[in-house]
Parts: structure tokens; C-alpha cells; sequence
């Protein structure tokens, strides 16, 4: 690949785990009433017909790794378990009261955070809770994300007993001083012992998380990160870039310079011959940034082209609604996206007085469905259509033009009723679908709101 491209297309843009992205939302259309009849309206229409997914966020971390951005406290005392289970069973139960039936649950993810900064003892009480008024699907599928330092083969085996037939570990590096700097040390033969004992206790699919531009990572880091990860061939591999946002308050990013870096080039390298790798030895990307096996689930739904994106990244199969308990969480009727506070303080309140915890949000509109869907379509089959009228909108002839320049450098394919990205254009996808973003297109912020794209 051309380093011209790289420096031409590396600009701040949206990861697109929803649409319109979170920046976007137009908060002044949203209450807390029209997200409860969005609720009601999206489960009547898909509950028996596809089920729901849950995500759990779980917040709790026992040190800060500086790499991270997502919503968490640090504490050792474990203590806090219980009553934060307590406030999310809480909230579950504040949902069912919504429901005219009970729930089918096809997905449900633990993430964080640390989710097995919890006790097996208490996962199990919340996953027991969660479905003494619920049912699975019949194709269900449970996930957690597990940090190779602390999980015991007790929280591995309690949980696929509950249910749980996916894991993913995050490994990030390999190299010392890049652990150093990002405060994850953490050796392979940690990663190597969670990796086999999932897979002895009989875990479908074992993921590992693998970060690229990390600060003094070397092309020649990642590269031993991969080979080490060869010798344990996890069934999916989460191969991506490192956002850097520190001006997001409190995620811990502030830790190292700018300048300790990788160059934008250095990125596109270390995902190129990182990508190479892993194809040489089996396995496929799919979608944006995640890779797997043929044998793996996630392979399968992007052959049958079922593979779905939301707030809990690519999974293997679509829920109209994905409901989010916990801290900061965000929930997705389809038709309205609901995030809850952002602060353990106020989900305790708001949890006390038998309220939603949630704080903002936005309401789709017939535009916004329709751009959602293209940009679905193009994170996950690196395709979309307008070939039917309902998916054509007042702008698609300007959206065009903005991408003739991506089509003249062989990014893109557009006929005459589609659009379809070409093998050189995959690490661009987010590029091509910030031209559909009609939000971002109309309303460009005077101050950096995303990571990167390179």
C-alpha cells in the first residue's frame, strides 16, 4: 500500500458501532418516555422472532491501564460486587416491567471494566437473576471478556455452566516495555494457560484482543505479538487500532506523549504485515478489525452475510433490541439509542428511586434508519445497495461525489444502483462510510471528537 494513501485518508473519524454516532445524537427529541415506548414497540415486534441481547457492563478494575477508554472505577475492595449486582438486577427489573412477555435472550455479553473482577460466586448470582423471569433462545450466545491475570479456571468453568460458550482475552502486547507503558504486564504463559483451560472445559470459541499503535510499539513488537499468538491459533483474533482520545475525561490516556507514538505509517505497516500474517496461517478477516477461523462462528455469519455490529462490536448474528444494564451503558431499541449515567454515584441513585438510569439519548428518524443501514451494510459486507427506493435519500448523489476520489484510487467500486469496497479499500471502510454520515457531513465539530482512522 502506498504511504500516499495512508497520509491521504488518515483523518478523526467515527468507529461506527451505531449511527448517528454518539456526538450526533440529537438529545432534544429524547426523553425518557418515548425510550419506553421505543422499548415496548421494538420487543412486541422481535422478541419471539429473534430474541433480545443484554450487555452487562461491569466497571470494576483492580489497576488502570493506560491504554483503555472505556468507563471504569479502580478499587481492590471487593466489596463492591454485591450491590452493584444488586443495582443491575434492579434495572433488569425495571425493563421486564416493560415487556408484555418474557424475554427470549439470544446474546448476552459481560464486559468492562474487568468483568472477572467479580467473584464466580457472584457472576453466578447475576446470571441466575438475570434469568429467573427470562429464557434463552435456542441459539443462544454468551460472551465475556476475561484479563489473563485474573481469571481462574473457577470463573471460566462457572460461567460455561451458566451458559457461556465464547470468551475473549485481552493480550494487547507481548513486549515489556509496551506493557509497561500502557500498565498491562502481563506474561504468554498467562494468556497460554486461561487459553487452554477454556478450551479444555469446552468453550466454542476463544478470542484474543491484539492492539496495533500502542505507544513505543515497534512493527517488529507486533509482529512477535502475532507469532506468539500463532502458537495458541485462538479462534478469533480483535486486531485494531489503538484509538487515542485523551480528552475524553478520566480514561487514563494521559499517561504517555503524543510523540511516543507510531507514525501514522508505521500503523498502516504494523496492520499490514500484522493482516498478512494471520491470513498466512488460516485465518480471514472479517468485517473491520477482527479475524477468525473458517471453523469459528463469527466466519460463518459473514459468509451467510448475518454478521451484525452495535455497541457490543461485530456479532454473529442480529437483535432488533440490545438492552444495556449497568454504569454508562448504552441500549439500542432500533428505533432510539439510550445511554445511562455515566457515574456509579448516580446509577446508585437513580437505581434507589426505581428509575431508568438513564441520562441521554436519541430517537431515529426515517433518514436516520435509512443511513444506519447503509453504513451496517458496509461495516459488515463491505457492501450496500439502493437498488430498492426505501433505501435511497435526498443526498446519495452528493455522498457519491465525495467518494469519487476514493474510487479513483481503487478503494471503492460504484455501479450504478450499489457501492462495493475492493480488497485494497478494506482499511478504509470508515472512511467510506463517514460519506454517508449525513450527521457528520452537515454538522462538522470545531474540535477533534474521534481517534484517527489510520
Amino acid at each position: 500500500m502506498k504511504t500516499s494513501l495512508v497520509t491521504k485518508y488518515n483523518v478523526a473519524g467515527p468507529r461506527y458501532t451505531s449511527y448517528p454516532t454518539v456526538p450526533y445524537w440529537n438529545l432534544s427529541t429524547f426523553s425518557k418516555g418515548r425510550w419506553e415506548d421505543s422499548v415496548i414497540q421494538a420487543f412486541s415486534e422481535s422478541n419471539t422472532s429473534e430474541g433480545i441481547s443484554i450487555y452487562i457492563h461491569l466497571p470494576f478494575c483492580e489497576s488502570l491501564c493506560t491504554f483503555c477508554g472505556c468507563n471504569k472505577r479502580i478499587t481492590k475492595r471487593h466489596d463492591v460486587e454485591l450491590p452493584y449486582i444488586d443495582q443491575l438486577l434492579k434495572e433488569w427489573s425495571l425493563y421486564l416491567e416493560l415487556f408484555d412477555s418474557r424475554p427470549i435472550i439470544k446474546e448476552l455479553h459481560l464486559g468492562g471494566g474487568t468483568p472477572t473482577f467479580f467473584s464466580p460466586r457472584n457472576l453466578t448470582k447475576l446470571i441466575q437473576g438475570i434469568f429467573k423471569d427470562a429464557d434463552r433462545a435456542p441459539e443462544w450466545e454468551f460472551s465475556f471478556e476475561g484479563h489473563p491475570n485474573n481469571t481462574t479456571k473457577d470463573h471460566l468453568q462457572t460461567l460455561f455452566d451458566l451458559g457461556f460458550k465464547r470468551v475473549s482475552f485481552g493480550v494487547q502486547d507481548y513486549n515489556e516495555t509496551v506493557q509497561k507503558a500502557i500498565h498491562r504486564i502481563q506474561p504468554f504463559e498467562n494468556v497460554k494457560q486461561v487459553t487452554e483451560w477454556a478450551r479444555e472445559i469446552g468453550y466454542t470459541s476463544v478470542g484474543h484482543d491484539i492492539i496495533f499503535g500502542l505507544p513505543f510499539q515497534t512493527l517488529e513488537d507486533v509482529l512477535y505479538t502475532i507469532k506468539r499468538t500463532q502458537e495458541l491459533m485462538p479462534d478469533r483474533i480483535a486486531f485494531y487500532s489503538y484509538a487515542h482520545v485523551p480528552w475524553i475525561k478520566g480514561n487514563g490516556q494521559r499517561g504517555f506523549k503524543d510523540g511516543d507514538l507510531p507514525a501514522p505509517e508505521t500503523k498502516r505497516s504494523q496492520y499490514e504485515m500484522g493482516k498478512d500474517l494471520l491470513q498466512q496461517v488460516g485465518y480471514t478477516e472479517i468485517g473491520m478489525d477482527h479475524f477468525a477461523l473458517p471453523s469459528d462462528g463469527l466466519y460463518e455469519s459473514m459468509v451467510t452475510k448475518k454478521l451484525h455490529r452495535n455497541f457490543m462490536g461485530y456479532t454473529a448474528s442480529k437483535t432488533q433490541m440490545m438492552i444495556g444494564l449497568g454504569v454508562s451503558a448504552i441500549s439500542d431499541s432500533w428505533y432510539g439509542f439510550a445511554q445511562n449515567v455515566k457515574t456509579l454515584e448516580e446509577y446508585q441513585e437513580l437505581i434507589k428511586e426505581g428509575k431508568l438510569p438513564v441520562f441521554r439519548g436519541h430517537m431515529l428518524n426515517e433518514e436516520d434508519l435509512i443511513i444506519r443501514k447503509h453504513i451496517l451494510n458496509l461495516m459488515c459486507h463491505q457492501e450496500t445497495s439502493w437498488e430498492n427506493p426505501n433505501q435511497k435519500f435526498k443526498e446519495l448523489q452528493s455522498t457519491l461525489a465525495k467518494l469519487s476520489e476514493m474510487e479513483k484510487d481503487e478503494l471503492i467500486s460504484i455501479e450504478a444502483n450499489g457501492l462495493k469496497i475492493t480488497e485494497k479499500g478494506r482499511p478504509f471502510v470508515r472512511n467510506v462510510c463517514m460519506a454517508f454520515d449525513l450527521l457528520l457531513q452537515r454538522k462538522q465539530a470545531d474540535k477533534q471528537l474521534f481517534s484517527m482512522t489510520v
